[in-house]
């Protein structure tokens, strides 16, 4: 990925320009010190002057107010904020006028931002001052008083906090009063801007220390640049959090939100002293100090598929190779590519105003349709269908065109639903719900509408990453998700009813990915590459989950790699400098999968056996209880020497009816009360309660007994010897009731 830049022969202004701001992705207005505020056109390449502002007014920051907010367009026309070095802010219209001039700060007001939303808009000043603003200019409140200049400010994700500067610091402040505010020394000179992004929560800066930063939330750092040449005067991330670009004198830079470089160009520019992107994150334009506006485009993006291998070349050109006889394919589009995915033998491509849907056996014939709004900020893919969100909502669309289901829910905000986020398989859409990051929305991807009766999973800590697995049958989909903790944990998506069953499988997780043909999950864990070859085994014999895994030493990747994907047996992880790694896994796992969805159980045997991997035995082990298939399960039990468990197979065989074998195995698996329910319904009363005196729930098996009126000396006599065992007497109120009771019958028997 790089930068195509294109720079003017002569500058349009006179004097330096200041600031930059997108109405549309074809369109930018730029305010400079020549009192001018220019329209640019860059698709007839036409440049306009809208206005000439007065000659006390110097403009500094521009921005314009949001066009849509969640899946509502905005009402208000079309104006932007314009702040000046005299203090005051000027709220103008797109024809140039200005509507209104406010009276804001002391000195000269170094900035001026919108919330999410257009609701409140926040100035900060040469006098240390951060200022809220109404929409209509009103002014809210005095958020920060401080002695030295705020150079730079940015609203939270939720508009619910701000980020400032303060000499070498950096400082988050809550808007709610009583909040704790958060503050840390950023930089060895003054920070001179920020931008916080509201997809991925991460922060910028940058600052006379010719350094740039990437830190998260809590203003704990995540990387830290080289010291550049010049200081950093400007930055900006696009705005769906994959990348973000940073300007300094002649120098304009692209890096990876991890913080390394995709690329670096050296126009002469001057200082670049405000960076801004277009809506879809595909054009990026700079305000330069010797009056130049620079535009820049991102090229060169690289998709990996199997054997294809595909460039984005130009703004409307991909290349597709297939590296196994080398043939090269070019697909032209009528307008610019904004986002792209290569998965499942398709090939997915959303330009401004349509999307294409390329078959991997057929390049030259792409189904296309159009869209409602061109700015995709994410393309996913399932094998049946695949997924777009937008700035207005999520929609499912079939890979014949057709558009299946646009689910909605209470509070969507889609312009900030990342990969990490949204996760989609045949039969399910996940989305963590961003107002409560505990809760996990499920949706059936051809209505739309809520799964599991509408009840979303609630997890006991904020979720960072979700991720379904993709084979399978719909009532056996699972889920994975890592938490705050990093901590990896499975569960059912559907769970008929009942409090649903998260397991944990593994801690100091901080990537993963699902294969694509079969659910096996790998992740990065702590220093190690590992692999959970059936993770499901945990709901069938949780004991089994540790001989199930295969792990690699991860000193072969550098600092923080994280997974891209997982197909067939190639894992592709991106490192911490950028460069891409591969992994492989062994593929007998894969057959085994393969092998247990079509009940070849005698084909999975023969690949243990001559595989002679115990994690292979272990794994067999699991699918066959899961399966019932239990001669397979005392073979594989027996191969990894759990003799106990294959003892207790030979029971279960031995049990004289089928409800009495599937309270058994559902016993083995540690779901005791569905095996109860499974005897109570079958009028097996005394197997119901000889299972509990056997798992000493002494209470409940007395409990049975007297409500079915049977056996009750039978539990008082197993209690007792219990009891005799451990030389204990009986405290229990209840067994001391019933054993008077018992006592006093048997000796009217006798009289």
């Amino acid at each position: 990925m790089r930068l195509k830049t294109s720079l003017l022969k002569e500058p349009k202004h006179k004097e330096l320009v200041s600031c930059v701001g997108w109405t549309t992705a074809d369109e930018l207005y730029s305010c400079s010190e020549d009192h001018q505020i220019l329209k640019w056109n860059l698709l007839n390449n036409e440049t306009g002057l809208v206005v000439r502002l007065p000659d006390d007014i110097y403009p500094v920051d521009l921005h314009w107010f949001p066009k849509t907010v969640g899946a509502k367009k905005q009402t208000q026309a079309e104006i932007f904020a314009l702040t000046s070095t005299d203090g005051k802010f000027h709220l103008v219209s797109k024809m140039g006028r200005i509507e209104k001039s406010v009276e804001a700060h002391k000195g000269a007001v170094l900035a001026g931002r919108w919330n999410y939303d257009g609701t409140a808009l926040l100035t900060a000043g040469e006098d240390g001052q951060i200022k809220i603003w109404s929409k209509s200019g009103m002014l809210r409140s005095t958020l920060v008083s401080q002695g030295c200049p705020v150079y730079s400010v940015a609203w939270g994700p939720d508009s619910d906090r701000v980020l400032y500067t303060s000499r070498r610091q950096l400082i988050i402040k809550p808007l709610q009063p009583s909040t704790k505010v958060i503050q840390w020394k950023a930089h060895d000179g003054l920070v001179l801007k920020v931008d916080w992004n509201s997809v991925n929560d991460l922060i910028l800066s940058g600052g006379e220390d010719c350094k740039y930063k990437v830190w998260d939330s809590f203003g704990r750092l995540l990387h830290s640049s080289t010291s550049q040449d010049y200081p950093i005067t400007s930055l900006s991330w696009a705005p769906d959090g994959e990348v973000f670009a940073v300007g300094s004198f002649n120098t304009l830079q692209l890096c990876d939100k991890t913080g390394w470089s995709y690329a670096l160009e050296k126009p002469n520019t001057g200082s670049v002293f405000n960076l801004a992107w277009s809506a879809d994150g595909t054009q990026l334009a700079g305000a330069c100090g010797n009056g130049h506006v620079i535009f820049a485009h991102v090229v060169e993006q690289h998709w990996e598929w199997k054997n294809f291998s595909i460039t984005l070349t130009k703004r409307r050109t991909m290349q597709v190779r297939n590296v196994q006889n080398d043939a090269v394919d070019v697909l032209e589009f009528r307008d610019r590519v904004i986002k792209a995915s290569l998965a499942f033998d398709h090939l997915v491509v959303a330009t401004s105003l349509q999307c294409y849907v390329y078959n991997s056996r057929n390049w030259n014939t792409p189904l296309i349709f159009d869209l409602k709004e061109g700015t995709v900020s994410l393309i996913l893919q399932a094998e049946k269908h695949f997924l777009l969100v937008d700035g207005s909502g999520l929609y499912t669309f079939s890979y014949e065109g057709r558009l299946t289901s646009s689910p909605k829910f209470l509070g969507m905000r889609a312009d900030i639903l990342s990969a990490q986020a949204v996760s989609l398989s045949n039969d399910t859409i996940a989305i963590r719900d961003k107002s409560d990051e505990k809760v996990i929305l499920f949706f059936d991807p051809m209505t739309g509408k809520p799964l599991s009766d509408g009840k979303p999973l609630t997890h006991k800590l904020e979720v960072l990453e979700v991720a379904l697995d993709q084979c399978g049958p719909s009532p056996e989909r699972k889920i994975a998700l890592i938490d705050k903790n990093h901590d990896l944990y499975l569960t059912s998506v559907h769970h008929l009813g009942k409090e649903p069953k998260i397991c944990k499988i593994g801690s100091m997780v901080h990537s993963m990915a699902w294969n694509d043909s079969a659910n096996i999950l790998c992740g990065i864990q702590d220093i190690q590459f590992t692999v959970w070859y059936y993770p499901s085994v945990v709901f069938t014999d949780k004991e089994l989950l540790p001989r199930t895994i295969y792990t690699k030493d991860g000193s072969e990747f550098s600092h923080a790699p994280h997974i891209l994907s997982y197909v067939g047996t190639k894992v592709t992880l991106r490192q911490g400098d950028g460069s891409l790694v591969y992994s492989s896994v062994p593929l007998y796992s894969t057959l085994l999968h393969e092998y247990s969805a079509s009940a070849r159980w005698e084909d999975a045997l023969r690949l243990c056996r001559f595989a002679k991997d115990q994690s292979l035995w272990a794994c067999l082990a699991g699918m066959a209880m899961a399966n019932r298939d239990l001669n397979t399960a005392e073979m594989a039990y027996a191969a990894i020497g759990e003799l106990p468990r294959v003892q207790y197979i030979n029971f279960i065989k031995e049990q004289p009816s089928k409800e009495s074998s599937l309270a058994h195995m559902l016993m083995f698996s540690g779901h005791v009360q569905e095996a109860e329910t499974t005897l109570l319904q079958a009028g097996l009363i005394y197997q119901a309660i000889q299972m509990n005196i056997d798992l000493f729930n002494w209470n409940r098996a007395l409990e049975l007994a007297v409500k079915h009126k049977t056996h009750v000396d039978t539990v008082l006599a197993y209690r007792g010897k219990f009891l005799q065992t451990f030389g204990r007497k009986e405290t229990n109120k209840r067994f001391l009731q019933y054993s008077e009771g018992v006592c006093s019958v048997v000796l009217n028997k006798l009289i």
